[in-house]
């Protein structure tokens, strides 16, 4: 067939602040892949986030990088505007814009999306229930433990004391407020690469927490992955990461974060519920050829052993620089010092979202009166 028979491909448009990435953010995009073949996504600057929304976490660099970083997406437009427009469409050759179904506005309260949904060229998917940048602010903010349980409670992450921030599950707008995420084995297989190591493949294992994913991480992963062919996290489970990590760690829970993780493109497996100790058998059971850490200090296993003894004596355990520094810990330091800012970028967005939900009420009120008159 000739080239002007092949089938066109189809370009979707996807934007947003896209701060303190998680699996969330990573589900929309997956989702907006699916609808064609090609998936831009705009990411918008740290000076337009702070006009319509509040002081983002992360800097925009950090935030460019995060996305870039997702399996799904094939290209990052920085600084895209906050209101999507049509000539935005045309300038990078899409056919629709695709968000959640969830309430984004300007500091006037008015829609970013509604020049496109007037054009006919905007999707919906949904959103994942559970999780926000807004919920994972306002844990570091209560460093509450309920994200984390045990027994019958292990898989609600619906919080506790917090209405105030918009955080948990009687929070008043149903798109702030963390609500539920139960996580299922179809998530997982939809996150997952679905591939295996082939025989002649180098493989690579790491290990650790990776709460709140962030670009330490990333660059990590990076690094490890470049040292082999097929790369495999270990996540430690939730009671492992609070015994060496202390207070109230982890933020996000296991289920939580092997998404996160597996959204990563340098990612090819995760083991869910890693033991801390890199044993001989984990080694053998996965055909581990080198075992990596970072640079930060490595925490003794509960005995007091070294966790990584077997690879040490293999002669296969590497220290990798990544040359970032960026720890979990960093990132809450980084709420707490900016604590009102974001409880007011908190309420004001809560406050935005159900300003547009009753005037959307009340529009449809009005709209079902006038029809029963009609019928009258």
């Amino acid at each position: 067939m000739g080239e002007n028979n092949e089938k066109k491909k189809i370009r979707v448009w996807c934007d947003g602040c896209y701060d303190m990435v998680h699996f969330g953010h990573a589900n929309s995009l997956r989702q907006a892949k699916a609808l064609g073949d090609v998936l831009i996504v705009g990411v918008h600057t740290d000076e337009e986030i702070s006009k319509h929304k509040g002081p983002p976490v992360f800097t925009q660099e950090e935030r460019y990088k995060m996305v870039r970083a997702i399996k799904w997406v094939d290209q990052v437009v920085e600084g895209a505007p906050y209101v999507t427009t049509l000539e935005t469409l045309d300038k990078y050759q899409c056919d629709f814009c695709v968000h959640g179904d969830d309430i984004t506005v300007t500091a006037e309260g008015i829609d970013t999306y509604h020049l496109v949904k007037t054009a006919g060229k905007y999707r919906e998917v949904s959103r994942t229930a559970g999780v926000s940048t807004t919920d994972l602010v306002g844990r570091m903010l209560l460093l509450t433990r309920e994200h984390f349980k045990r027994g019958d409670k292990e898989y609600t992450v619906a919080l506790d004391h917090s209405s105030n921030l918009g955080t948990d599950s009687t929070a008043r707008s149903p798109y702030t407020g963390c609500s539920q995420f139960l996580p299922t084995t179809q998530k997982i297989i939809q996150f997952s690469s679905g591939l295996s190591p082939k025989p002649t493949d180098k493989v690579v294992y790491v290990a650790g927490a990776f709460d709140l994913f962030h670009v330490g991480h990333l660059d990590f992963l990076e690094a490890a992955h470049a040292q082999g062919d097929f790369l495999i996290v270990g996540l430690h489970t939730d009671l492992e990461v609070n015994r060496y990590k202390g207070s109230n760690y982890p933020i996000m829970n296991l289920h939580e974060r092997v998404l996160s993780v597996l959204a990563c493109k340098y990612v090819h497996e995760v083991v869910i519920g890693a033991p801390y100790s890199v044993t001989a058998e984990l080694m053998e059971h996965f055909n581990v050829d080198v075992v990596c850490h970072g640079a930060t200090p490595i925490a003794l296993d509960a005995d007091g052993s070294d966790p990584y003894t077997v690879p040490k004596q293999r002669g296969c355990f590497k220290i990798l620089n990544s040359g970032n520094t960026m720890t979990t810990e960093d990132i809450v330091q980084r709420i707490i010092r900016h604590r009102l800012e974001f409880e007011e970028r908190n309420t004001k967005k809560e406050q935005k979202e159900m300003a547009v939900l009753k005037a959307a009420a009340k529009k449809q009120l009005n709209g079902d009166c006038k029809t029963a008159k009609t019928v009258v």
